[in-house]
């Protein structure tokens, strides 16, 4: 299957999720999560029309940011470490995984000495796992209104991961628990600017997390292929 071919079938089926849902698909974003594939097959990824991209490690993501760096809008989604803070500030506009205050203070300091902001989407652990990084939904009042002191970190949604099943269906009380989160975090006014987006979905549930509210989904193998397709 093509690039065209995997866009035209993402495309078509974000549009029956949204029916369903009774949503506009233009409130879904596509990242295109290029991990796993080369510097060539992230310009195609570019030269498609798809602009966001997302990488979970500075030393893949590198050959690739510094030959196409300009042309996309950077995705770290990723665990990220204090001391890799330096990597991702001024090259990722957006952070799929804040999850602590020690990372936040780091991110506020290095932010704020480039003069940017951050755009940032908390992660929780909805699902519970062990396995799972991220902040327990109990947590998540204090921690963003703690956020809230950190003038250069904007904190625009939520993000988790769903557990890996072969059913899709399976991750839907993990996705609804993430929108019902936000909501309450909404209604508690934790932070000034109301939480609009939820990062929730990848290639193998992202239907189901339209269908509770996703507003960002991370999308690899579905839609970029793997480096031999």
């Amino acid at each position: 299957m093509t690039l065209e071919q995997r866009i035209a079938h993402v495309n078509k089926v974000v549009s029956e999720a949204c029916e369903r849902a009774g949503r506009s698909p233009e409130e879904v974003n596509i990242v295109a999560v290029t991990k796993y594939v080369s510097v060539d097959k992230t310009k195609q990824v570019l030269d498609s029309g798809i602009v966001h991209l997302g990488e979970n490690r500075w030393q893949s993501a590198k050959p690739k940011w510094e030959a196409l760096g300009s042309r996309g809008v950077w995705h770290f989604i990723g665990q990220l470490q204090s001391n890799k803070v330096k990597d991702v500030i001024g090259k990722f506009a957006y952070i799929h995984s804040l999850d602590r205050l020690s990372l936040a203070k780091e991110l506020e300091r290095q932010a704020s000495a480039a003069d940017i902001t951050l755009k940032a989407f908390v992660q929780v652990n909805v699902s519970g796992e062990d396995t799972k990084a991220g902040i327990s939904p109990e947590k998540a009042f204090d921690f963003i209104r703690q956020l809230g002191e950190f003038p250069h970190i904007e904190v625009i949604g939520l993000m988790t991961m769903a557990p890996l099943d072969s059913d899709a269906e399976s991750a839907r009380p993990v996705f609804c628990g993430l929108r019902k989160l936000r909501d309450e975090l909404n209604a508690k006014n934790v932070q000034t600017k109301p939480i609009e987006h939820l990062s929730m979905g990848m290639s193998g549930d992202f239907e189901v997390a339209i269908e509770e509210g996703a507003t960002w989904v991370r999308l690899g193998s579905i839609l970029v292929g793997k480096e031999e397709d």
